[in-house]
């Protein structure tokens, strides 16, 4: 690395934990529910609270980063009890004990149940969380329930009927699929149980490898140069409609993350080489040319997205493109990696960063502006994405620059 590389990383490390430190205090300070417990994520620019509905995922993810703040900087009092808060509040009103403890996607402020969805990602989250939990306090309860949310989220998508009651998405007997999401969010979850849980090591490295295996076999198309977010169940592209065609770069890119973890605690060179492959085709696919930013959805054959907001900037693809980018410089030396990494880094400042409220805003034009009226949270952003990658960025600038 260059001197003038290395004195930039320094001055973004700076940047970094400047705004780790107004990003956690606008969480702690607006989101905290200091009378039910738990977390409200429905702020606006100012931190003011919009809707008082709280998103179980959210309570999970902010359970998860506190605890997580503290296994990287050391335990804080403020810290920890942001963390517990969001368990307790999750063990009182976000399982479903009547449905084999499946949780809720939504719920009041005071915990009284609004939302199932048959998809369960509130499930892995919880997991997430209270393995974070057991890992910096010994807790030995939230370990047993790690691990049993964990395998449930595993069996629900690998046979299990749904004790809900609630059915598929699509009818059954006209389609079924496969989900990119399913395996990609499992392998996260399970390097956080097996980075806290390693008496049991060997069971998480058999499921992070069948996740790997799963990923690449059904839903990485080398001949589209893409991944495919939803597929037929043995794989097979569903060019026809515009679901089947759907490609969302932010999560690949997310993944790549996932995958370079992966291949670091397993030693297996070839799945950085193919993670950084789908890098390239997501950031090359996803980058705005003319605006600047990764665009929400692209279509891999190029035809018209249906969603709405697939020209939209979010947040959160670029805490991911922060993260992947710095990670595959680590790891290659490729300077094309350091460049994306500091376009992204340059964006964010500009679009994303507010340097008066704290926090970034979520939810951006094409153009880069805010929609209006401008939020800091929602029922699917809190104090989870951007935190985490502002934590794990700053230690890999550290490792760069010292």
């Amino acid at each position: 690395m260059d001197n003038v590389n290395k004195r930039k990383l320094k001055d973004t490390r700076q940047w970094v934990e400047a705004e780790l430190e107004t990003c956690v205090n606008f969480w702690l300070e607006h989101g905290m529910d200091k009378k039910y417990g738990g977390v409200y994520t429905c702020l606006d620019r100012r931190g003011d609270v919009y809707s008082t509905d709280k998103s179980v995922w959210m309570q999970g993810r902010c359970g998860w980063i506190f605890a997580f703040l503290c296994h990287t900087y050391g335990v804080r009092e403020e810290w920890l009890m942001a963390s517990k808060s969001c368990l307790d509040f999750m063990e009182t009103h976000c399982v479903n004990r009547a449905a084999a403890n499946r949780m809720y996607f939504t719920v009041t402020e005071d915990g009284r149940p609004l939302r199932q969805r048959r998809y369960c990602y509130s499930e892995a989250f919880y997991a997430m969380a209270n393995a974070e939990y057991y890992g910096i306090t010994g807790e030995a309860a939230c370990l047993v329930r790690a691990r049993a949310a964990y395998d449930l989220y595993w069996d629900l998508n690998h046979g299990m009927q749904d004790p809900t009651g609630l059915g598929p998405k699509t009818i059954p007997e006209t389609r079924t699929g496969r989900s990119f999401g399913v395996p990609m969010i499992f392998l996260n979850v399970t390097s956080i149980l097996r980075r806290v849980d390693p008496g049991r090591a060997s069971f998480y490295d058999e499921r992070a490898k069948q996740c790997v295996e799963e990923i690449f076999r059904y839903h990485v198309k080398p001949d589209l140069e893409c991944v495919l977010e939803n597929v037929g169940e043995d794989g097979t592209p569903r060019l026809y409609y515009t679901e089947g065609r759907t490609v969302n770069p932010g999560h690949d890119i997310e993944c790549v993350w996932f995958l370079l973890e992966y291949a670091r605690w397993t030693g297996e060179e070839e799945w950085a080489e193919k993670a950084a492959q789908i890098f390239d085709w997501a950031y090359e696919a996803g980058w705005d040319k003319e605006y600047g930013g990764l665009l929400y959805f692209v279509d891999c054959l190029r035809k018209p997205p249906e969603a709405y907001e697939h020209d939209m900037k979010l947040w959160w693809p670029h805490n991911e493109i922060l993260i992947a980018s710095l990670m595959l410089y680590q790891d290659t030396g490729l300077e094309k990696y350091l460049q994306s990494f500091f376009q992204t880094l340059e964006y964010c400042k500009a679009h994303f960063s507010d340097p008066d409220y704290g926090e970034w805003y979520g939810y951006l034009r094409r153009d880069g502006l805010p929609t209006m009226p401008s939020t800091k949270g929602s029922t699917f952003k809190g104090p989870f994405h951007l935190p985490r990658c502002l934590i794990l960025v700053d230690g890999m600038l550290r490792d760069l620059t010292e």
